[in-house]
């Protein structure tokens, strides 16, 4: 009587985790529509640096393609870095540079701009990075949200630890604390939305530096909108060769 116990208590528990791992990702799938929408997407993005004097050190301008398989292609377009590209295949990340037929390999933590990381602006999807479980509702500011603490499923992905706070009803994105490999806490987030009372996006990040810094970095989603770019230009080697896609 007592095994049999036992082992009901065991598959209820099993259950359970099972219908919370299924929660957890549906919820990270809503907030993924609000940081960038569904898959195959361009996004206009303006990157600015603040002192910590508030005053404005920095401003560039980068264009991501976001694609479906953990791909993305990131073209920077201030004058300072025109020509300059980032492509994302998963866990390889490559640089290319002007005048160079030689992709360089980078880690998604190399910095773009500020405490703005190439993984910051290149890998989006919280959905098919992370898992983990909710930790429960709280109050943000006034507001009633769900806390939920991710891990990383993929080594590549810039922060291996997230702990993310989402609006408790619409599930999108109000803050999150994220932590590198060491277990450090790298950065603070927070996310301005388009439309407080009834928002549809995300229009900022704003990350905080905790590690050396402590400057603040602003990341603007400038625009969004639906595109699949050719395969070759998901190829380093193509890009190498072809330095204008446009």
């Amino acid at each position: 009587m007592k095994t049999a116990i036992h082992t009901i208590a065991l598959l209820l528990a099993a259950t359970t985790g099972l219908a919370r791992a299924d929660e957890v990702g549906d919820i990270l799938k809503a907030a993924d529509q609000f940081r960038v929408g569904s898959e195959n997407m361009q996004v206009e993005t303006e990157i600015t640096t603040f002192a910590k004097d508030g005053s404005k050190e920095k401003e560039r301008n980068y264009l991501v393609f976001s694609q479906v398989n953990h791909q993305s292609l990131v073209l920077m377009k201030s004058p300072a870095e025109k020509g300059q590209k980032v492509l994302m295949l998963g866990d390889d990340f490559w640089m290319l540079l002007p005048g160079s037929q030689r992709p360089l390999r980078i880690t998604p933590m190399q910095k773009l701009l500020g405490d703005a990381s190439i993984g910051d602006i290149a890998t989006m999807s919280w959905s098919q990075d992370y898992t983990g479980k909710i930790v429960g509702e709280e109050k943000c500011d006034d507001k009633a949200c769900v806390h939920l603490s991710l891990n990383a499923v993929r080594k590549s992905v810039a922060y291996q630890r997230i702990e993310l706070w989402l609006g408790k009803t619409r599930h999108e994105p109000i803050k999150a604390d994220l932590y590198v490999q060491s277990e450090k806490l790298a950065k603070q987030a927070s996310f301005v939305l388009d439309k407080p009372q009834a928002p549809t996006a995300v229009s900022e990040m704003i990350l905080l530096d905790q590690l050396s810094s402590h400057k603040e970095t602003r990341v603007r989603y400038l625009s969004r909108k639906q595109k699949t770019v050719p395969e070759q230009w998901l190829n380093p080697m193509f890009l190498a060769k072809n330095p204008s896609l446009e």
